[in-house]
């Protein structure tokens, strides 16, 4: 089903579920996404129920335009994480402006979501927020083996370079933050901030560069869990 949606006026967030049946049936799942997140919250520490381990290595990606955003999709799935015992492949990277989750009050420039799918068709995304600053590296210059072919709109690169080296984070059961919104989707959103070299984005078209974050929703008491700073190593097995 094709139906137009966007972030403002009659189509923007607050008239999704009005659209289609598809987008209104989504809506009604109970826990939505994005929402703001706090250090200073009750949080669940450390539960091995929240417990998320990488296995991230470099493959071949596309970009593609759709859904307002860049994406960057891969060939063949040979990066996935594993929680609660079940294995998410990684199906595809894409970025929001400004940020869509807040961390004690501070929403960041940029998000990126690295969007994981189980073979029983289960959503998990791991979530990276960011800041944007003229010297950080780039990301073609970050991990030397990336391969970025531009006018071919292919890149070789190991996800993991997304990531931040202290993987902190916050885990929650949300929906997606586009239509349909549906749920339940598994959250893990990091609490260190990335340094962004923006340069990255003069590639895109203006279009991909508007605001493109969904309004932050309602927590309804869910189990918000937190899991303290790993190495890389720690959460790589």
């Amino acid at each position: 089903m094709d139906v137009e949606w966007g972030y403002e006026g009659k189509r923007g967030p607050e008239h999704w579920h009005e659209l289609c049946d598809w987008f209104s049936e989504g809506a009604k799942y109970p826990y939505q996404s994005p929402i703001s997140l706090s250090h200073n919250e009750q949080l669940i520490r450390n539960s091995e129920q929240a417990q998320l381990f990488f296995h991230y290595q470099k493959e071949q990606f596309t970009e593609k335009e759709f859904k307002n955003t860049m994406h960057f999709v891969p060939f063949s799935h040979e990066s996935y994480v594993i929680f609660q015992n079940v294995r998410y492949f990684l199906t595809d990277i894409h970025f929001h402006r400004p940020s869509e989750h807040v961390i004690d009050g501070r929403p960041q420039e940029i998000e990126f979501h690295l969007v994981h799918t189980s073979q029983q068709q289960k959503n998990l995304v791991v979530a990276v927020l960011c800041t944007f600053d003229l010297t950080a590296p780039e990301l073609d210059k970050i991990d030397l083996t990336t391969e970025w072919d531009y006018p071919n709109h292919l890149q070789t690169f190991s996800p993991a370079l997304f990531l931040p080296k202290e993987r902190s984070y916050f885990h929650y059961t949300g929906s997606l933050t586009t239509p349909p919104t549906a749920g339940p989707v598994q959250w893990f959103v990091f609490d260190h901030i990335q340094r962004f070299n923006p340069d990255f984005l003069k590639e895109f078209s203006e279009e991909l560069l508007e605001v493109n974050n969904r309004p932050l929703q309602e927590k309804k008491e869910r189990k918000i869990y937190f899991v303290s700073k790993h190495s890389s190593a720690d959460l790589e097995r």
